[in-house]
């Protein structure tokens, strides 16, 4: 005869990794707080970078009129386009309830640091300086935080994505601030391309929270590059297309692009909740429309 094998005999298999969330949350965040702590160190640890004598020197360097630089000021206005978008769905995301409120107050952040930027950058590019360019990076800052808060909400955890946001936030000014002081723009580097290195490795993990916005990272990551190329290639662009527009005005203009990927996200789960929420409304159409036959039925006996 068969018996069933006792409790004690029975084998407890240990769930995967990838099968117990709250581990692979743990271990996640603290591996994202092993790294941040080793960019924290090549930055103020690093040897010191200078910033090139030339840096202000823009290969175009026309006039329109009374407005000097005017293709560098002029292609700052995506920015301001693309966040008034950004905002517009956002707000109807919300409305919606096709988003969480954390990433929400991500997307409103990024979304808001591309104003900032458009406005700031456009200043800048007006009297070239470092006076403008401290700004010019203070407002980039705003919309690094919330790209990297994005990305790690979806990566990670919502705690992850909040802590690491607060800290650019913090550190990001810090690093402009220590620029403009010492002259070393290394913090600032390894804040714009620590930064980059942290979303390309949260694109390569699978979300730990399915459910947060689908922002298509590698998109992003490719807008990003080439808008970094566009800017080192600044007066060979000008001198390829003719001197009709430089690499700096068309890295403005591209990098705008980098809310693409967001403002899709946001459309796609404003889709994806309505698509939810679609079958609800099926099912209880039926029984209404049932209890409306009955409530005539009923009247119509009693008259």
């Amino acid at each position: 005869m068969q018996t069933t094998p006792s409790t004690f005999h029975r084998r407890v298999e240990p769930l995967p990794w990838h099968a117990r969330p709250a581990a692979l949350v743990w271990r996640r965040e603290c591996a994202l707080t092993g790294v941040f702590f080793l960019l924290l160190a090549a930055a103020l640890l690093g040897p010191a970078v200078a910033q090139s004598a030339h840096y202000h020197a823009f290969a175009d360097q026309r006039s329109w009129g009374w407005l000097p630089h005017a293709m560098d000021v002029l292609s700052n206005l995506p920015f301001a386009l693309w966040g008034m978008a950004g905002v517009w769905v956002l707000l109807r995301a919300v409305r919606e309830g096709a988003v969480s409120a954390a990433a929400a107050a991500m997307a409103g952040i990024f979304f808001g640091g591309l104003w900032v930027t458009a406005a700031v950058s456009a200043a800048y590019h007006l009297q070239p300086g470092d006076a403008g360019l401290a700004w010019d990076r203070g407002g980039m800052v705003l919309a690094f935080a919330g790209v990297l808060g994005l990305a790690a909400i979806r990566a990670v955890s919502t705690r992850a994505g909040m802590a690491l946001a607060s800290a650019v936030l913090v550190l990001g000014p810090l690093s402009v601030y220590a620029w403009s002081l010492t002259g070393n723009m290394l913090p600032w580097a390894v804040l714009q391309g620590g930064g980059m290195l942290l979303i390309v490795g949260f694109a390569c993990l699978r979300p730990a929270q399915a459910g947060e916005l689908p922002v298509r990272w590698a998109l992003l990551i490719a807008i990003y590059t080439l808008a970094k190329l566009l800017e080192l290639g600044d007066h060979a662009v000008y001198e390829w297309t003719g001197q009709l527009v430089s690499g700096h005005s068309l890295k403005h203009m591209v990098a705008a692009f980098a809310a693409w990927p967001v403002v899709t996200a946001l459309l796609a789960a404003r889709e994806s909740k309505a698509e939810s929420s679609a079958p609800s409304r099926n099912r209880a159409g039926p029984s209404l429309r049932r209890a409306a036959r009955r409530t005539t039925t009923e009247t119509r006996s009693q008259a």
